[in-house]
C-alpha cells in the first residue's frame, strides 16, 4: 500500500459484542487517538463516548440520513469519504503539531471485523483509494455471548460448533442435526424462528435445549431457555426487538450452574449517580462490574474562586517555603492547585520539603497521578475528623514552620481548621474553588427520580443529598438509598429519605460494593422464599430493609 499523506489512515477495529471491557488494549488506544470514529449498531455513540477526545468526529455507519440501513457498498464509500474529509481538515501547520503523523480514522466494527462483516469490501475500497489501513481483531460475539450467558459451546459430548446466519437460504441444515453438534444462529427474531424451524424439520430432535440471548455481554442482556419445539411460541411472546443469538445443543443445560453474568448482584439495576461527569468515572465502572447501568446527574458545578489573589498568594508562599504542611481534602482541591501550578509554569518540585496530607484514598490517588505521595492519610474514618486524629500537634523543636496551607471549597466546614489551630498550627484556609448548585436535570430524569424508575441512588456527600433534592426532588420510596458515611446518611434522613445502605469506608468503591452486598441479600431472600428476583424499581411500595455494611 502507498503512504499517501493526503489521506487519513484507517484502522478497522473490533469493538467486541457490547461490553466495553472486552475491547483490546490496542483498540482502546486507537479510539483515544482517533480524529474520527465510524461506528456500527451495537458499538454506538454511547459506547464510544468515554474513550474519544471532545473534538473527535463521530460517524454513524448503521443508518443513512433517510433512516434506511446502509448497504455494504455504502459503508465502504463512507469510510473512504471520511478518510479524505478528515485529512482535508488537517493543514500543514496541524500536521506539524502532530509530529507529521497522518490523521486517524477508526472504523469500529461490532464483534470481530473479519467475522460476519463487510471488512473485505471496505478494506478493498481503501486499498483502491490509496488509503493506508490496518486491522485490529476483536472479541467475537460467537464466543463471547454464549460465555456471558453461561453456555459453553463445547464439552465432553459436544465437540463440534456450527455458526450460521439466520435466513441464509443456502444452509444445509441436515449437516447440523447430530446431537454432538452445537449450532449458533445469529439474526433478528423473525429470521431466527424460520431457521430454527428448518433445523427441526431437517431432523434435529425437538427436545434439544435452546438458549436465546439478546444484547449479549451488556448490562441489558436477556436470556431465555427453551427447546427446539417451543422456539416459535417463545419468540412469539417475547419482547426481542434487536439481534438475537440462538445456541442449540446439549451444552445449554450447563446454564443453570454457569450463568454468572445475569446473576451479578446488581444486574439490570439502573443506579442514579449524583456527581459530576469528571468525578463519576470510577464509580460507573465499579457499578458496571456488579451488573448495573448508571445515570449521572450533576448536582454541583465546580468553578474558580471569585477572586484569585488568595490562591495565587498561597501558591507563591508554597514555593518560597512559607508552609510546613499542605492539606488536601478533596480531588477538586488537588485539581485546583494543579491548574494554578500549570498557570504559573510550576511542577511538583515546588513541593520539595513540604509535607502533604490527604483526607482519604481517593484524594491520595489524585495526588499520586500528579506525581506526589501523601505523607499523611487517616487510618480510620476518611474525613476531616479522621485526618485530625492522625495529625500531630505542632512542636516548636521538631517543626521548623508552624503554618498549614488548606486549599478547599468555599462551603467547607470549619472542623479541620479549628482542630489544627487547637494543636498549635497556624492555618491559611484558602478558597481554591467554589461549588454551586447545578441546573435541574431534564424533565424526564426528574420524573424518573420521583416515580421510582431508578433502582438505587448513591450519595457521596451531604451536599449531593441537599442539591439533588433541591434540583430534582426526593427519590421515590422504592429507590434504595446508599450513603458514603454516617454524616451523609444523617443528612439524607433529615431530608426525609430512608437510608438502606451505609458504606463501611468513605470511598466510592466501598459505597458501590456495599450496595452490591445489599443487592445480593435481596436475591438471597428471593431465592429462600421461592420468588423471582426483582429489581427495586419493580417492587414499588414494598418494604425494604436498612443495612449498614
Amino acid at each position: 500500500m502507498s503512504t499517501d499523506q493526503h489521506h487519513a489512515r484507517v484502522a478497522f477495529v473490533g469493538a467486541g459484542p457490547g461490553d466495553p471491557g472486552l475491547l483490546t488494549m490496542r483498540a482502546a488506544r486507537l479510539i483515544e487517538n482517533a480524529d474520527a470514529v465510524i461506528f456500527d449498531q451495537i458499538c454506538g455513540e454511547r459506547f464510544v463516548a468515554p474513550f474519544v477526545r471532545d473534538e473527535v468526529e463521530l460517524v454513524d455507519a448503521g443508518y443513512g440520513d433517510a433512516g434506511a440501513q446502509l448497504t455494504t457498498a455504502s459503508r465502504a464509500k463512507l469510510v473512504v469519504k471520511t478518510a479524505k474529509s478528515v485529512a482535508a481538515q488537517h493543514d500543514d501547520a496541524d500536521s506539524s503539531a502532530r509530529g507529521g503523523e497522518q490523521p486517524l480514522v477508526v472504523r469500529l466494527m461490532d464483534g470481530d471485523p473479519s467475522t460476519f462483516h463487510g471488512l473485505a469490501e471496505e478494506a478493498l475500497a481503501c486499498s483502491k483509494a490509496g488509503i493506508d489501513f490496518e486491522i485490529v481483531p476483536g472479541v467475537s460475539a460467537v464466543s463471547a455471548v454464549p460465555a456471558y450467558a453461561g453456555v459453553p459451546l463445547t464439552d465432553a459430548k459436544a465437540r463440534t460448533v456450527h455458526v450460521v446466519t439466520a435466513g441464509d437460504p443456502k444452509i444445509d441444515w441436515a449437516r447440523s442435526i447430530d446431537a454432538c453438534i452445537t449450532v449458533v444462529v445469529l439474526g433478528q427474531a423473525d429470521a431466527l424462528k424460520t431457521s430454527l424451524c428448518e433445523l427441526r424439520e431437517a431432523g434435529r430432535r425437538g427436545n434439544t435445549p435452546v438458549a436465546l440471548t439478546e444484547n449479549g455481554t451488556t448490562i441489558t442482556q436477556s436470556t431465555v431457555t427453551t427447546t427446539l419445539d417451543e422456539v416459535p411460541a417463545v419468540l412469539k411472546r417475547s419482547s426481542f426487538d434487536g439481534p438475537v443469538m440462538a445456541i442449540v445443543g446439549s451444552t445449554v443445560a450447563h446454564r443453570d450452574l454457569l450463568s454468572w453474568w445475569e446473576n451479578k448482584p446488581l444486574f439490570g439495576w439502573n443506579v442514579l449517580v449524583p456527581r459530576t461527569k469528571e468525578q463519576s468515572g470510577s464509580m460507573i465502572e465499579r457499578l458496571a462490574t456488579h451488573g448495573a447501568t448508571s445515570t449521572v446527574v450533576p448536582t454541583i458545578s465546580v468553578e474558580p474562586p471569585r477572586t484569585p489573589q488568595q490562591m495565587e498568594k498561597a501558591v507563591k508562599g508554597l514555593v518560597t517555603g512559607r508552609y510546613e504542611w499542605v492539606g488536601f481534602t478533596s480531588v477538586n482541591a488537588v485539581r485546583a492547585v494543579r491548574e494554578k501550578f500549570a498557570e504559573f509554569g510550576l511542577d511538583v518540585r515546588a513541593f520539595a520539603g513540604v509535607k502533604i496530607a490527604a483526607v482519604g484514598g481517593v484524594t491520595a490517588n489524585a495526588l499520586r497521578e500528579w506525581g506526589l505521595e501523601a505523607d499523611l492519610t487517616p487510618s480510620g474514618e476518611q474525613s476531616a475528623q479522621g485526618l485530625l486524629e492522625v495529625w500531630a500537634d505542632y512542636d516548636g523543636d521538631l517543626d521548623p514552620i508552624n503554618r498549614v496551607f488548606l486549599p478547599r471549597a468555599d462551603i467547607a466546614t470549619d472542623t479541620l481548621v479549628a482542630g489544627l489551630e487547637e494543636m498549635g498550627w497556624e492555618v491559611d484556609d484558602v478558597t481554591a474553588y467554589r461549588t454551586v448548585r447545578a441546573a435541574p436535570p431534564a424533565p424526564e430524569v426528574r420524573e424518573a427520580i420521583k416515580s421510582g424508575k431508578f433502582d438505587a441512588v448513591c450519595f457521596t456527600s451531604s451536599s449531593t443529598v441537599r442539591n439533588l433534592v433541591g434540583i430534582a426532588g426526593k427519590p421515590h420510596t422504592s429507590t434504595v438509598v446508599a450513603c458514603i458515611g454516617p454524616a451523609t446518611a444523617k443528612t439524607a434522613e433529615e431530608h426525609g429519605l430512608r437510608v438502606d445502605v451505609v458504606a463501611p469506608e468513605a470511598s466510592a468503591a466501598s459505597l458501590v460494593d456495599a450496595l452490591a452486598g445489599y443487592g445480593r441479600s435481596l436475591a438471597h431472600e428471593a431465592a429462600e422464599s421461592g420468588e423471582k428476583v426483582r429489581r427495586p424499581s419493580d417492587r414499588r411500595g414494598a418494604a425494604r430493609r436498612k443495612v449498614k455494611a
